[in-house]
């Protein structure tokens, strides 16, 4: 096959032809001054589509949630944050080492949730001994699981009754948007800020959005200015989210059905070859492998010959569906996987 299959993250997307198109017609400005109608345009259809006030455009969803994080806390005050979240374990610390704020790590529970009298037990007192708590921040959807709306509402009341923010690392919100077959809107209302990736599951080169009131955004444009985050002609990129947002979203089921097949076949395999890999499970557009850590390396060199690319991490291995993986792909997926494995 001469169309490489990359499976490493849903990251690794390339602009169709039509959202070239699109991008090649967008009218801009400069968007430091405020003037690029393009930006304009994007983030005034994001906050109406999310339910917010206002909405900002950034390079990056780790931009965007450092920018949340610093306009939600002060110096010396505290966000609670689940140990596997990605504004914790995968941000380089930013919001410490910029912001100095400090994060409460807890851990998850099975199903990707924050048990709740964890939270409500990581709060901090009112005392000079304690940072102060200020935010909590979930992670939606997280490894490919979906947060139940039930759940966040459940921590929405305790960050009411304690008067703290609410913050959602959304960058698959509209997976899990797809998933539930409820609004993103929906999902986003019980959060005072929300962080949605363009360049994952819907297909935009760059970019993120942040939207929240307008307090918020505003202060958070600031901080995206100090951390170098002011663009030009940035309307380029985000007619390309506008388009995503517009043309991509539902089209995330068909990932989701195709991470389902490629895991149901793979499970085949494996259970009949019994050859060191295993299933263990898939959600959303994401299907999770165990593989004895001396075949990881092996795997990947292999399936690179054959145009295949995969990360393995120790252990463990993720397999991510995206527009650019058709479904008449994964039947040669499962085949090379098969041929490795004889």
């Amino acid at each position: 096959m001469n169309k490489v299959l990359d499976l490493r993250s849903d990251t690794v997307t390339r602009p169709t032809n039509a959202m070239r198109e699109h991008m090649m017609r967008a009218k801009v400005g400069d968007d430091v001054f405020s003037d690029d109608p393009s930006v304009n345009a994007l983030e005034a259809f994001a906050a109406d589509y999310f339910g917010k006030e206002s909405a900002l455009f950034l390079v990056s969803g780790t931009q965007s949630n450092l920018c949340a994080l610093l306009a939600h806390c002060q110096r010396g005050e505290e966000y609670i944050v689940g140990q596997n979240a990605h504004t914790y374990r995968y941000e380089g610390g930013g919001a410490a080492v910029l912001g100095s704020i400090q994060p409460q790590p807890l851990e998850h529970a099975a199903d990707g949730t924050i048990p709740l009298e964890k939270i409500e037990g990581a709060i901090k007192p009112k005392d000079s001994h304690f940072a102060r708590t200020k935010l909590i921040c979930l992670e939606n959807t997280i490894g490919g699981k979906v947060i139940s709306q039930e759940y966040i509402n459940q921590v929405y009341e305790i960050a009411q009754r304690h008067q703290l923010g609410f913050h959602l690392d959304g960058a698959r919100l509209m997976n899990a948007s797809v998933s539930q077959t409820i609004s993103a809107k929906e999902i986003a209302a019980p959060f005072d800020s929300v962080s949605i990736c363009l360049s994952k599951g819907l297909g935009a080169p760059v970019g993120s959005l942040l939207v929240g009131s307008k307090p918020l955004i505003s202060d958070a444009r600031r901080w995206r200015k100090m951390l170098g985050g002011g663009t030009r002609q940035a309307g380029f990129l985000a007619a390309a989210g506008h388009y995503a947002l517009e043309n991509y979203v539902d089209r995330l089921k068909d990932d989701h059905e195709n991470a389902a097949y490629l895991a149901a076949e793979l499970g085949k395999v494996f259970n009949e070859k019994e050859g060191g890999i295993s299933v263990l499970g898939q959600h959303t557009n994401m299907v999770f492998l165990g593989i004895e850590e001396d075949l990881g390396e092996k795997l990947k060199l292999f399936l690179e010959e054959k145009n295949i690319l995969i990360y393995v991490r120790g252990a463990g291995l993720r397999l991510v569906l995206h527009l650019d993986i058709e479904k008449q792909d994964l039947d040669y997926i499962v085949d090379n996987f098969t041929t490795f494995l004889l």
